[in-house]
């Protein structure tokens, strides 16, 4: 005879705030897949829940959408991304890495953002530091701006003693070639002067001479 198996353990419950976030977070990908015509069975299956789960947590999927489009806004997924890229890689490296997390990131938002103009619920708004409209957590424009150039400062910050200007600002001219047309504060917009200079000479002071030191 064999032993009974043992009674199936339940995942803990989760808050209605926790539900509707991890609701939201399977929806995201379906949305800049699909646009607008994701349907909420889409989204209750990549949740692993069921359809009627969903509609427990939002009303309908408008309500849904909405709630993606906050979150695809905020700042927070991409500021940790930036803050988790290795200090010990090459410059070169942290600075490709940091481009290819802030791109995608506008990339993300950007579907989103279509899916939700193209079902008639258009994000609203000014756009902050990466070209997004505002986050819906209370952070501005300013600080959303701010956090992203602190950000990639740090990145530069390794190689402090070879840099031709202060991390920060490198930081900010950084994010304006990267992202043209959308300065990192737009109370410090980088000069033109400074942008060629940027391109002729680059980031690096020249290597001094053993010889010379």
């Amino acid at each position: 005879m064999t032993d009974p198996q043992p009674p199936r353990r339940r995942a803990p419950g989760m808050s209605p705030d926790q539900r509707r976030a991890m609701i939201v977070r399977a929806a995201l990908p379906l949305l800049a897949t699909h646009g607008a015509a994701v349907t909420t069975a889409q989204v209750a299956r990549a949740a692993g829940i069921g359809e009627a789960t969903v509609f427990r947590a939002f009303p309908d999927k408008d309500a849904l959408l909405d709630a993606a489009v906050a979150e695809a806004l905020r700042p927070d997924t991409v500021l940790a991304e930036l803050a988790a890229i290795p200090l010990d890689q090459p410059l070169a490296d942290r600075l490709t890495a940091a481009a290819t997390a802030l791109l995608a990131h506008l990339d993300r938002l950007g579907a989103v953002l279509a899916a939700a103009h193209t079902a008639g619920r258009p994000g609203r708004g000014r756009r902050n530091a990466t070209g997004d409209r505002p986050p819906h957590d209370g952070t501005t424009r300013d600080e959303a701006a701010s956090a992203t150039r602190t950000a990639v400062a740090a990145l530069l910050a390794p190689e402090e003693d070879r840099l031709r200007l202060p991390a920060d600002r490198l930081a900010a001219l950084f994010l304006a070639v990267l992202l043209p047309g959308r300065p990192p504060l737009a109370d410090d917009p980088p000069a033109p002067a400074e942008l060629v200079d940027l391109f002729l000479h680059g980031a690096l002071a020249p290597a001094v001479p053993e010889e010379s030191r």
